[in-house]
């Protein structure tokens, strides 16, 4: 009979059959803006040793993301399995209602559990460090090292005050020791630095300041290093059943130097930022593939390691306005992509298994899983169970919510420091909202089909904001989805004249006008979105579904063909700063096609880019001659008129 039951469990592991969940120890490392496409490279090349073990042992998959593509919203979702209507988390801001002031997104604004609440309350021990929203730290069964320990892209340099610092570390006996292991930018040596930038030891000594794009880079470095650093302490210290961790700064690199990644031919001062920083994110994903590897290090065999990043990047692509490459701040979620990582490794992981369209939503019910913790139904996402040797487990439980937001908030946490609170209190945190937030939120609602939930949204929007031209070309989309064309179309007039160089208004139009089944109204609204935009891809993608993409007016003649072609290739050698090949083009184009509005905008373009600020009104003035209805013109022309800061960073 032994013999028997050998063979039954030999033919079972080698089946991978799965079994019922077994409490273990879960590490997860978060890598915001680890590019997939970029990690396969990079690792066919042999330098992401680490991220090629777990591909090769583990399981791996392309981790798809859901708009909008913002990190505390992201990895909020990840960190409850909630989506964004459900947890509050809209946005990077949120306000003080009383003295107007902007402040990072707190813990307050969050309304569900998130995992280390529901395993805390299960009885395991929790260690979080870093992750977004997560200031004021909870009183949890463990450690929170918060988001606001080394601060992140959006705070001025210091502290803010006395309330949020110490609010940082639960528990407060906690924040001398994490004190002493957090590195600040100024901390940063040469030898630190030059893997990644090719700088002097003067540079480093330039005073902080994010202006600086060296300042800004080694506040990311600094807060890698020492978030990598807490987080093996408490591992070994605190021995959670569950580690989070984030590292923002593999995002803050390919923002502040992605446009230069493996780019050719560049010139003027592009080449220049490139002999400096051109290595910087190469660098940097060879550094996430060091944590990566400290991580394993921190394994036992009662461990799994999951390994994600909430979105790509797309790296190596110049901006069309290389003006915004200046002070190379391109903070912005424009280069953000659909697709991040998954990668499983470890305790009850299937080597070699590639999983099949893993969400956001599927994180959380996955973790609860492998920490022995039955996932609940109003989690709607799966248990990776492609990836594990884990069954499902049954959601015998509702949900871990009790009705009243998170109960162990720091607002209603009775082990709170009560002189803390009211600093917090005075400060305006436990009350702040955020209208970017609400925004975002509507815009959730829309996406997930939930029209009247969206129209209701964003009717509360306008009317406190009625002003703003884009949040009623939204409101115009939810409505039009409704069937309410001619309100709709009454919102989209309105915000054409309040923002006239917004695309969306011009496309919902167009939708309406397709639905409607006005074809030849809905082509000219589409090509307005693209007059102001030609890289806005909804209504590009509409003019090639009514076969019209390529249906515009036709050149004139050849002289106008070649000018246009000319004034392109303008346009290209601005991006990469040669600047005054740029101009030579631009200057043939006008020999051929004097009257052609194009030249002058090309024209004016190039000039502002070399800093001839009188040279680009001239030639917007002159644009706006032959086509005075051009509102692109025509406010690029107030701009430079009326200010000296570049039209492009407005």
């Amino acid at each position: 009979m032994r013999w028997l039951l050998g063979i039954v469990l030999a033919a079972c592991l080698a089946a991978g059959c799965t079994r019922a969940p077994v409490p273990g120890r879960v590490i997860m490392l978060g890598l915001d803006g680890l590019d997939p496409d970029t990690v396969d490279v990079l690792a066919g090349e042999g330098k992401l040793p680490n991220l090629r073990l777990l591909r090769a042992r583990g399981a791996y998959g392309r981790l798809l993301s859901s708009r909008p593509l913002l990190s505390p919203i992201i990895w909020t979702t990840i960190a409850t399995g909630k989506t964004p209507d459900q947890h509050h988390i809209g946005h990077f801001v949120a306000v003080n209602a009383t003295t107007g002031e902007q402040l990072p997104v707190t813990s307050q604004m969050r309304h569900v559990k998130a995992l280390w609440n529901i395993l805390s309350d299960a009885g395991k021990r929790v260690a979080v460090v870093g992750w977004w929203a997560t200031w004021p730290a909870e009183s949890v069964h463990g450690a929170i090292v918060s988001d606001h320990t080394c601060y992140h892209f959006l705070f001025d340099e210091g502290v803010r005050g006395g309330g949020e610092r110490a609010a940082s570390v639960y528990p407060a006996a906690l924040a001398p020791r994490i004190a002493a292991l957090v590195k600040r930018p100024d901390d940063l040596q040469l030898a630190d630095v030059a893997p990644f930038v090719h700088v002097s030891a003067a540079d480093l000594q330039r005073p902080f300041d994010f202006a600086d794009p060296l300042g800004h880079f080694k506040w990311a470095l600094a807060t890698a290093q020492s978030y990598d650093a807490i987080a093996a302490d408490l591992w070994r210290s605190e021995r959670p059943d569950l580690l989070m961790t984030y590292i923002e700064a593999t995002d803050s690199t390919a923002h502040l130097f992605g446009h230069l990644f493996r780019a050719h031919g560049l010139v003027g001062e592009l080449a220049e930022q490139q002999r400096l920083y051109g290595d910087a994110v190469e660098a940097m994903y060879v550094y996430a593939d060091r944590l990566v590897g400290d991580a394993m290090r921190l394994m036992d065999e009662r461990t799994t390691l999951v390994v994600l990043s909430d979105h790509g990047f797309t790296l190596g692509a110049l901006p069309d306005d290389p003006s915004v490459t200046r002070d190379m701040r391109r903070v912005s979620e424009r280069s953000h992509r659909d697709e991040g990582v998954l990668y499983f490794y470890g305790r009850a992981v299937r080597a070699g298994v590639t999983l099949q369209r893993p969400t956001l939503l599927d994180i959380a019910p996955t973790v609860l899983a492998l920490s022995g913790v039955p996932p609940p139904r109003d989690m709607t996402g799966r248990v990776l169970t492609d990836a594990l040797t884990l069954a499902d487990p049954p959601r015998t439980v509702a949900s871990y919510e009790d009705g009243v937001g998170v109960t162990a908030a720091l607002g209603t946490d009775a082990s709170a420091d009560p002189a803390i609170l009211e600093r917090l209190r005075a400060l305006g945190y436990l009350n702040a909202e955020s209208p970017k937030g609400d925004r975002n939120l509507a815009a959730v609602l829309f996406e997930q089909g939930r029209f009247e939930d969206a129209s209701a949204a964003f009717a509360a929007l306008v009317a406190a904001h009625p002003d703003e031209g884009a949040l009623r070309a939204s409101y115009a989309g939810a409505l039009g989805a409704l069937g309410k064309f001619d309100a709709a179309l009454a919102q989209l007039d309105q915000a054409a004249a309040l923002s006239p160089l917004n695309p969306e208004s011009y496309h919902n139009r167009g939708v309406i006008h397709e639905r409607q089944g006005k074809a030849d109204d809905a082509i000219a609204d589409y090509r307005e979105a693209l007059r102001y935009n030609p890289q806005y891809e909804p209504s590009r993608q509409a003019l090639e579904r009514l076969h019209a993409i390529n249906a515009g007016p036709t050149p004139r003649d050849a002289d106008v063909q070649q000018a246009v072609a000319l004034a392109d290739e303008a346009s290209e050698l601005a991006r990469r700063g040669d600047y005054a090949s740029a101009m030579r083009r631009v200057d043939e184009a006008e020999r051929l096609a004097p009257q052609l509005a194009l030249v002058q905008q090309y024209r004016a373009n190039v000039a502002f880019l070399m800093g001839d600020r009188a040279a680009a009104i001239a030639a917007l003035r002159r644009a706006l001659e032959r086509e005075p209805d051009n509102a692109l013109y025509r406010e690029n022309l107030r701009r430079l008129e009326t200010s000296s800061t570049p039209a492009s960073a407005k």
